[in-house]
């Protein structure tokens, strides 16, 4: 996901020989703080314990963070992806790590994707059931031109495409700019609404594009979110060749957790994050401050301190301010309306395991699958079909809801739930009895409910792209005043691309080069790495005017 404001090669970092950098010798097991132990905690903790330095991971919950895998109770084999849960080709970063570790994946069956056998789009009542694109009416076919359309007569899509594909760094970085000045306050909606191809094909098409979207299904719940959000998304292809991780995604931080790197500086060979941490990491952080010799102290909630030479916090921003009690001379008022300013959606889903892969059954009547992947305006919204091969159980995602249709679901218990989705699947089928082929307890989950997250991920809001720009550079502290440096924020919420696997990856080695820079290593001169380039094609800062103190008048200038 080679992103416009940063078009840094991440893939290429990862793979040249060099490697990533170095530390002087005398920093050799040097312990750093991680807080979280999501993607991006633990990306950041491989990468410097291979570097030599002593990561010292703290966790409120589990490993995994948002890629977190649920079994069933009554069959644990058989699980359910709660967050993250396909993960588009697109993102190399991401799968430099997934293949290197030997995780295997399979295609995802998003709507109309070449690995789901059938879908249907059901809106205001009338049901459309399709085994490719080109099943639908023609109506669905004028949404997708005048979609395609907006995108390339007022966001320069094909041109931005060739540039990332050829990794053109110049015509990107000119375009984007470009695009940041003129959209910068436009939502989504507002993108659409205005464009010549959506003006001339109407309402009813902005309607249905809202509901049925585009690679992933609806996206009506986005339109508020700044447009700079889906550009990046559709720029970068995040919206289609997705793939999972067979066996769950948490397979993925469990495997960084336990896995022994080829080489390593300073640390014998067999040396894993796991036995660096004797079995399990630290637990929750209740107070992050800077001590009175300068290093950085981090208190558990269980009362335990420890001092640190550096800091990378990964966990949601918002936690800084809620549930960690964090120093606010740490970071600049600037920084912390970053932090406070962010947006998060909302997410639910709820699984259920059946005895089989029952929708595969041909109705006698119409020579079609009983059950299909659904898009619908109705309470679920979108249900999946997940296969988990020949003598297993199957799964059933029931509905993946976001923000006002996620909180619809919030205060309902998993039974609850169950209950209303099918009885909304039933208007859709009202041939098929799912509820006989249901196996167990369902599994739910709504992040927004989590002490620990808060929010599924976050999207930007018209004008937050200064808040977003100061996150994601904040990792380069040269310019910082001393009482503001070793420590560095990760995560996909500071990455441009929150809500995929592949900002976790990234940001995690921004903080990466932070750390070894703040201890005084660099990166090997043929590899050069993200802080060496920020100020070369790193996102710009945009005009802000400056504000004064009031001038008696009751104005500010």
């Amino acid at each position: 996901m080679l992103n416009p404001d940063f078009p840094f090669s991440y893939d290429h970092f990862l793979a040249h020989p060099a490697g990533l950098g170095s530390v002087p010798e005398e920093q050799y097991g040097t312990e750093v703080a991680i807080i979280g132990a999501g993607l991006s905690g633990l990306v950041t903790a491989f990468e410097l314990m291979k570097m030599g330095l002593k990561p010292v991971i703290y966790e409120a919950d589990q490993l995994g963070g948002r890629l977190r895998t649920a079994g069933f109770d009554a069959a644990p084999h058989v699980v359910a992806d709660l967050g993250g849960m396909r993960f588009p080709v697109s993102g190399k970063a991401f799968y430099h790590y997934v293949d290197g570790l030997g995780l295997s994946t399979e295609a995802f069956p998003n709507p109309l994707s070449a690995s789901t056998s059938s879908t249907v789009i059901e809106l205001a009542g009338a049901k459309y059931y399709a085994r490719t694109e080109d099943d639908l009416p023609e109506f669905f076919h004028e949404v997708a031109r005048a979609w395609r359309a907006a995108i390339n007569d007022e966001a320069d899509f094909a041109a931005m495409q060739e540039a990332i594909k050829a990794r053109d760094t110049a015509t990107i970085k000119r375009l984007w700019n470009a695009l940041l000045v003129r959209f910068d306050e436009e939502t989504f909606y507002g993108f659409i609404a205005n464009s010549e191809a959506f003006k001339q094909a109407g309402f009813a098409h902005r309607e249905a594009f809202g509901q049925v979207g585009f690679g992933t299904g609806g996206w009506d719940t986005d339109f508020p979110n700044s447009i700079l959000e889906i550009l990046r998304v559709v720029y970068t292809d995040a919206d289609g060749g997705h793939r999972s991780i067979s066996g769950g995604a948490q397979r993925l931080p469990e495997a960084l957790w336990q896995e022994a790197p080829e080489s390593m500086a300073h640390w014998p060979a067999g040396t894993t994050l796991e036995s660096l941490h004797s079995g399990a990491p630290r637990g929750a952080v209740a107070k992050v401050t800077r001590a009175p010799d300068g290093t950085l102290e981090i208190t558990e909630r269980c009362g335990r301190r420890d001092r640190y030479a550096a800091v990378v916090s990964t966990c949601q921003s918002w936690l800084l301010s809620t549930r960690i009690d964090t120093q606010e001379s740490l970071f600049a008022p600037s920084m912390w309306t970053a932090i406070e300013r962010s947006h998060y959606m909302q997410s639910s889903k709820t699984f259920v395991m059946v005895d089989r892969p029952f929708w595969k059954d041909i109705d006698p009547e119409t020579g079609q699958e009983v059950l299909s992947m659904t898009l619908t305006d109705r309470l679920n919204r979108a249900t999946y079909l997940l296969d988990n091969g020949e003598g297993k159980p199957a799964v059933i995602l029931l509905s993946y809801t976001w923000n006002d249709d996620a909180l619809k679901w919030l205060s309902l218990s998993a039974e609850e739930r169950v209950e209303l989705m099918l009885h909304s699947l039933k208007q859709i089928y009202p041939k098929v009895d799912i509820a006989s082929h249901i196996i167990g307890s369902p599994i739910t989950v709504s992040w927004e409910a989590d002490p620990n997250f808060m929010g599924a991920f976050k999207a930007n809001l018209p004008g937050h792209y200064r808040y977003q720009q100061r996150l994601f550079t904040h990792f380069k502290q040269d310019e910082l005043p001393e009482h503001q440096r070793g420590i560095f924020l990760a995560g996909d919420d500071v990455s441009f691309t929150a809500g995929w696997a592949d900002g976790a990856v990234t940001t995690g080695l921004n903080a990466v080069w932070g750390v070894m820079n703040h201890l005084g290593g660099a990166c090997s001169p043929d590899n050069p790495g993200p802080g060496d380039k920020l100020a070369e094609f790193g996102p710009i800062s945009l005009d802000e005017p400056a504000l004064v103190e009031d001038d008696g008048t009751g104005a500010i200038q």
